[in-house]
């Protein structure tokens, strides 16, 4: 048993763990609540209600 050769190996496989521990690290760090007011939804909020009321709001208020 060579034990250089199982020390190379032994230390290449630290270095990939060490690689791959930061690179956990990194994105654990992006899904850290972020502050501030949540981005717009797309669409925007439905609107309810009957159609005759929407085209009174359009028409200023007036009652015809």
């Amino acid at each position: 048993m060579d034990f250089t050769k199982v020390l190379e190996q032994l230390r290449a496989e630290l270095a990939n763990l060490d690689a791959a521990i930061l690179s956990l690290e990194r994105l654990q760090q992006l899904d850290a609540p972020r502050r501030g007011r949540p981005p717009k939804l797309p669409g925007g909020p439905k609107r309810v209600g009957r159609l005759e009321d929407r085209q009174e709001e359009a028409a200023g208020g007036r009652q015809e």
